[in-house]
């Protein structure tokens, strides 16, 4: 986590006009130094023993829909990157932070500017030979052997050059800072990718958990529906209470609603995903329909047991690291406009003036002024602009801490997550299981005129919820899956990690 500190004052020259005149520079330094984090030695959560190693390479955390053999899933990605107005931003951003260091840069080197003109004209004080104005004198070029003024035609062409000497590193500071924006836009532009296939998978899991819901809900509906019409046979007959056809009936009738709202829940949802994928509704819902509700998680995250490994996979880390370096860069800058600015100017031309069949051809030349410029009093702007500058530059740095300090939290959060449901699995699938072998067996005994209407409901409800319970720990799994892809990275890899780490990682495009 190493990073850049403001400035030291600017080391003052000795004989700085004679370096000046020179075309010698005293850069102002900008020293290297570490901004500290609080990065922990290890996680505190539980990391699975299979995903420690990933043996160097990124490209599993990139690939991580396809691993799950949906390929609707890896689509719906594919498709919500390229229509996410976020990631179009982003690109965006990256096109207007290159162009800037394109800017920066040149501001290094001098720069030349080509000029042609042509010009026309007639009068009286327009003269090649002489500055008479006879009427035909041999000496005199003013007026012609008629009295008439004479066109003269002037054209020119030349070249003119300014270079600005950067003395005290301040232009090559902007450039830095340029360097800095860029590559920092560059990450930002993955980090968006990865929160748009987050936001997209969740929205996915949650349409296919609320599929799930949607079949325990008509399953329920379907069985609550059937111990009402046999109730009211029995009851019809005067073999069952009213008051317990009544119970079945109401007990139908609850479920009837929860399935017409289960069935409005999954429309939202799919209506959602439309929204985010830009895909055709119709189309969308008859791929939905032909998946299994019932999904694999892909393969375990790469998850290194050293923390700082882990966040250097981060692409928002790394932009805020990046931004801290462009701050500091600025600091500099900003130091650099309070002393002497050195500037050089220069030019080459030709002139022809064409009049009255007269012809003639100069060269010209010309080097300077050398112009050094010395600042003397200005309010205190460059004074107020490098105090700004630096306080940008703190701010920076308490981004980029507090940015670390998230990263850890979410991973811990994720990790933390995926344990307790993974944990929790086995108790839900253990009580769906034996609430079931209840539910049959209390239905047997009601059948058998051996249990109340009341025991059947009871049983029927106690099962319900738990096969709801293990719907929602299902969904929440995946969601803690997410998590974990989201706070690991999504594949990136930092353009200073070994070839094997980046060669899974996607870039944007120039």
């Amino acid at each position: 986590m190493n990073r850049f500190l403001p400035p030291a004052p600017p080391f003052r020259c000795a004989g700085l006009c004679l370096a000046a005149l020179a075309l010698a520079g005293c850069a102002l330094g900008r020293p290297p130094a570490q901004v500290e984090a609080p990065v922990p030695a290890r996680w505190q959560s539980p990391v699975p023993a299979e995903a420690l190693a990933h043996g160097g390479s990124l490209s599993s955390l990139d690939q991580w829909w396809r691993q799950a053999g949906d390929p609707l899933l890896a689509d719906l990605v594919d498709a919500a990157q390229a229509a996410s107005p976020s990631v179009a931003s982003a690109a965006a951003r990256i096109a207007e932070a290159r162009a800037s260091r394109v800017q920066a840069g040149a501001a290094l080197a001098p720069n030349l500017e080509g000029t042609l003109s042509a010009t026309r004209s007639a009068s009286p004080t327009t003269g090649v030979g002489g500055t008479g104005t006879g009427t035909g004198d041999t000496g005199s070029a003013g007026l012609g052997a008629s009295g008439a003024i004479p066109a003269v035609t002037v054209l020119q062409a030349g070249l003119q050059s300014s270079w600005e000497i950067d003395l005290f590193g301040g232009l090559r500071a902007g450039r830095d800072a340029a360097a800095s924006r860029l590559a920092a836009s560059e990450a930002k532009w993955h980090d968006a990718r990865v929160a748009v296939a987050a936001e997209t998978a969740n929205a996915y899991f949650a349409e296919r958990a609320c599929a799930r819901q949607l079949a325990v809900a008509e399953s329920d509906t379907r069985s609550r529906q059937e111990s009402a019409r046999l109730t009211q046979l029995s009851a019809d007959a005067g073999f069952t209470a009213p008051a317990d056809a009544a119970l079945a009936r109401a007990g139908a009738a609850d479920a009837s609603g929860r399935l017409v709202q289960q069935r409005a829940q999954c429309q939202v949802l799919r209506q959602g995903l439309v929204a985010l994928t830009g895909l055709d509704a119709q189309d969308l819902a008859r791929r939905l329909d032909e998946r299994p509700v019932d999904l694999a998680l892909p393969a375990l995250h790469p998850v290194s047991s050293v923390p700082a490994q882990t966040l250097a996979q981060r692409p928002d880390v790394y932009a805020a690291e990046l931004a801290v370096a462009a701050a500091s860069a600025e600091v500099g800058q900003m130091q650099a406009q309070r002393y002497p600015r050195l500037s050089l100017t220069g030019s080459i031309g030709r002139m022809q003036l064409r009049v009255s069949g007269f012809r003639e051809t100069l060269d010209t030349w010309s080097i300077g002024p050398v112009a050094l410029t010395v600042p003397i009093f200005d309010g205190g702007t460059r004074a107020a602009n490098t105090e700004a500058a630096k306080a940008r530059y703190e701010e920076a740095a308490a981004q980029y801490r507090a940015g670390v300090r998230q990263a850890v939290k979410e991973v811990e959060e994720a990790l933390t997550n995926l344990q307790a449901t993974d944990e929790r699995s086995a108790d839900a699938e253990r009580a769906v299981k034996d609430y079931q072998a209840s539910f049959d067996a209390t239905e047997s005994r009601w059948r058998s005129g051996m249990a109340s209407q009341f025991e059947l409901e009871e049983s029927r409800r106690t099962l319900f919820a738990a096969q709801t319970a293990r719907v929602g720990l299902q969904r929440e799994r995946a969601q803690a899956w997410v998590s974990l892809y989201r706070a690991l990275g999504g594949g990136w890899a930092r353009p200073d990690a070994p070839q094997a780490a980046r060669d899974g990682a996607l870039a944007p495009k120039p």
